[in-house]
């Protein structure tokens, strides 16, 4: 089979590198891909971002298959296009991806399908906002409402945060057209956990639980990012609340679109917040796999990921359960000096030679100049082991993190910190 992934991110490459592994997968194209991938064998990247120019390039190849990864295409419309060309392609409809692509038409499908979420209001208008922010106090938590590639959160301690995120993005523009409607919501506390799921329209295959770093420095200091590291599994996920996240959250979904004609056929990220009392609220909706949670996903996914998507893609994903290695898989992300505000590009990046079956490599914000492997984006690469237990694979992720060198390079040391007691 050929198949074709869609993006250029570490979670891309990872989606790849799995796929690949299949001995039902004869070749695999990302489009448009980074460094790393067109450095695997069996990979090879296409430079092709039009919607249009991608369905021409399926037909041609002769694509069986097409995984969509990042969520600006689904938001796009990209599935609607290649369904209507009866082109198989693994993601959801745009009218689904609206669970993404805007907050607040999530949070308003929460309240209608009674899935717990923090309370919550929306503004278009600075002066209600602030005046809202006001009545409310803080901490409290101000996100635009359109896709802002991880960074449109802002986690206001403060009710001047607050109140400068409001400005930020209704008065200075500073989200784009992403911020021009701002969701403004309680702050929660407890941990957070990663919860992914396939949905086929019918059915749903939960995947292994994980768990992100957003903020940029140890101890959760620094400003939010897309994930600095994750690790997989997530035990604060017990059976039990595993099962509650089912029904809570991820079966209304599922009903839910059913219901409005838009049946969800995709990845499904629920970001959830389970409190210190173990009741759960979710935090956000992504219509696709998390990174840098996909990485350690992808290193414990041990069942043949061609045939998982491919039952998705038939509505038959009741017929398979994935298998999975039972050690602990965890990524530390490399990151570009100058990120999250302003990443730094092209610094030459060196990277040993790989020799350690556990420790892969994913690039993310790579390129190669004149076979020079240098930074392109904020998150430059994950490093990813998989070992005993959390201490073995993040001793493993760190060692290989130490003797990858770019200048100026930022990462933090202690992602699995909630399982590593130390």
């Amino acid at each position: 089979m050929k198949i074709l992934v869609i993006g250029s991110g570490g979670r891309e490459h990872a989606l790849a590198w799995r796929l690949i592994q299949s001995p039902r997968a004869s070749k695999v194209f990302v489009s448009p891909g980074n460094a790393g991938t067109s450095l695997e064998d069996g990979i090879e990247n296409v430079p092709l971002s039009e919607i249009d120019d991608l369905i021409d390039f399926v037909i041609s190849e002769k694509i069986d298959m097409t995984i969509v990864g990042p969520e600006a295409p689904l938001s796009e419309g990209i599935v609607d296009a290649f369904k209507a060309r009866e082109l198989m392609i693994f993601g959801p409809v745009a009218a689904a991806a609206q669970l993404e692509s805007s907050k607040d038409f999530a949070k308003q499908f929460m309240a209608d399908h009674d899935i717990p979420t923090a309370e919550y209001s929306t503004f278009t208008a600075p002066t209600e906002a602030h005046k809202y922010i006001s009545a409310k106090g803080a901490p409290i938590v101000v996100k635009a409402d359109g896709l802002a590639a991880g960074k449109g959160v802002v986690v206001a301690m403060t009710e001047q945060e607050a109140h400068e995120a409001v400005d930020m993005m209704l008065v200075d523009n500073g989200m784009g057209v992403a911020g021009a409607k701002v969701v403004i919501e309680e702050f929660l506390i407890g941990e957070e956990a990663s919860f992914i799921v396939m949905i086929d329209g019918e059915h749903i295959l939960p995947l292994a639980t994980s768990q992100d770093h957003k903020r940029l420095l140890n101890n959760d200091k620094g400003p939010n990012t897309g994930g600095m590291g994750a690790y997989s599994p997530a035990p604060i996920v017990t059976p039990e609340l595993h099962d509650k996240a089912m029904k809570d959250v991820i079966e209304p979904v599922l009903n839910g679109m059913k219901e409005a004609g838009t049946p969800f056929i995709g990845f499904l990220y629920a970001g959830l917040m389970i409190a210190p009392d173990q009741t759960m609220k979710v935090l956000e909706f992504n219509c696709r796999l998390g990174d840098p949670e996909t990485q350690p996903i992808m290193m414990r996914l041990k069942s043949d990921l061609v045939t998982l998507v491919e039952h998705a893609l038939t509505g038959t994903l009741n017929e398979v359960e994935p298998n999975w290695d039972q050690r602990t898989a965890l990524g530390v992300v490399l990151a570009a000096k100058g990120y999250p505000q302003s990443p730094r590009k092209g610094d030459i990046i060196t990277i040993p030679p790989k020799d350690n079956a556990d420790v892969h490599v994913f690039h993310a914000g790579t390129a190669l100049i004149d076979d020079q492997l240098v930074t392109s984006g904020g998150r430059v690469l994950c490093v990813t082991a998989i070992g005993d237990n959390a201490i073995q694979a993040r001793e493993l992720a760190l060692e290989a993190s130490n003797r990858i060198s770019f200048a100026d390079k930022q990462y933090r040391t202690d992602i699995g910190y909630r399982v590593i007691k130390n």
